[in-house]
């Protein structure tokens, strides 16, 4: 491993890291974090942030080797973004929590260069920054990006995933006091990919997050670890998936308050269709005890199409300060709604439109929040391509 020029010995936002072998606790908020993969052995599936996880299938990226894909990257970018390659002993790397689970400790391990991406101190952008990850061949492979937002900075990044291919990647996310920054990852793989993330988030004082996860293809595990670095930040996190048959999609979102009088909402929507279609969100949120002031909420909703799919969903609120705005959270999934479909069709509207109209509205809601036009376009067509090749509107 290479040394590095940082200290990645400090602990995380909530205050755990493991240096010396890994400490399995009930709290996420007290989970073992650390950038040694020796303190994350290889999982077999029974422990609890593993369980629903097919094993057989992301086991191949949980290697203590993997190949360097930093070559799998191109950044279009307009005027203010800066664009680098670095080694990963470069002083902005690794500076955003520590890896949360071998797949994330295996990404950091085995990039041995970063991609940098940085918006400039004050910068408003005219047009979204996309970065294309773009699969090059079928090894398992591993890599790390970092976003930067410079203090008073606007802008909108887009991480575009295309190809056939196995990555396990960490993405480290600064946002600056003052800063706005939307970042939209779209998992647009085909169905032979497999892909684990861990997106590490810190918004400082009054720095504002929108972050936006879209999976449409590949078997995909996405861990987003966000926290403050400062008073009055704001995060708004949002998730839109389609799981098809055979197809594995897990999201992990997990907020940290640990910082005064900040905000958040996580909201996620799926739908599943087609046999053996599985869908997994866990959502976590802690409220530390100096986190006074804390308005939190966390909602997933999934819609289940076809017999044979099937989705889980475990939010999770862990408090420790009473003097907050408020929190909550909400967990539901289900089939069509028959009295939907009945007002429908009893307005002249066919039954296949009908249940077209019924999936479309049910993902309006996040939709129409990202944003950024051509995400919301294209999510929008992808949809009608997944329910166009439906039985369920036959």
């Amino acid at each position: 491993m290479t040394q590095l020029s940082t200290d990645h010995s400090r602990a995380t936002l909530d205050g755990a890291h493991t240096h010396g072998g890994p400490r399995y606790v009930a709290s996420r908020g007290q989970r073992p974090t650390s950038f040694d993969i020796a303190d994350f052995p290889m999982p077999r599936g029974r422990e609890e942030e593993w369980r629903f996880t097919p094993m057989k299938r992301f086991a191949p990226i949980l290697a203590e080797e993997l190949t360097d894909a930093t070559s799998w990257i191109s950044v279009d970018a307009p005027e203010g973004i800066s664009v680098e390659t670095v080694e990963r002993s470069d002083s902005r790397v690794g500076t955003i929590n520590e890896p949360i689970d071998r797949a994330s400790v295996c990404a950091w391990e085995n990039a041995t260069q970063a991609t940098i991406v940085t918006v400039g101190k004050n910068v408003t952008t005219d047009r979204a920054t996309t970065v294309t990850i773009t699969a090059k061949d079928n090894q398992p492979s591993a890599q790390h990006l970092v976003i930067q937002a410079e203090s008073g900075s606007t802008a909108t990044v887009i991480l575009d995933h295309h190809g056939t291919g196995q990555l396990t990647q960490s993405i480290e996310v600064a946002v600056a006091s003052d800063a706005n920054l939307t970042l939209v990852s779209v998992q647009d793989w085909d169905d032979e990919t497999v892909h684990a993330s861990n997106h590490r988030v810190r918004v400082d004082a009054n720095g504002k997050l929108k972050h936006v996860v879209v999976s449409l293809g590949g078997d995909v595990r996405i861990c987003p670890d966000m926290g403050f670095g400062g008073e009055g930040g704001h995060i708004d996190s949002y998730g839109v998936y389609f799981t098809s048959a055979g197809q594995h999609q897990e999201h992990r979102p997990y907020v940290a308050h640990t910082e005064p009088h900040c905000y958040s909402r996580v909201t996620y929507k799926g739908a599943l269709q087609g046999k053996n279609a599985h869908a997994v969100w866990v959502g976590d949120c802690l409220i530390g005890a100096a986190a006074r002031g804390t308005d939190t909420y966390e909602l997933n909703r999934n819609l289940v199409l076809t017999q044979g799919a099937k989705a889980d969903s475990v939010p999770n609120l862990e408090i420790e300060n009473g003097q907050i705005e408020g929190a909550g959270h909400a967990s539901a999934t289900g089939r069509f709604d028959d009295e939907q479909l009945f007002y429908l069709r009893a307005r002249g509207i066919p039954e296949h439109e009908a249940r077209r109209l019924v999936v479309l509205g049910f993902f309006n809601e996040i939709v129409s929040e990202i944003g950024v036009e051509e995400i919301e376009e294209r999510l929008m067509e992808a949809i009608e391509t997944e329910l166009s090749a439906s039985a369920l509107l036959d």
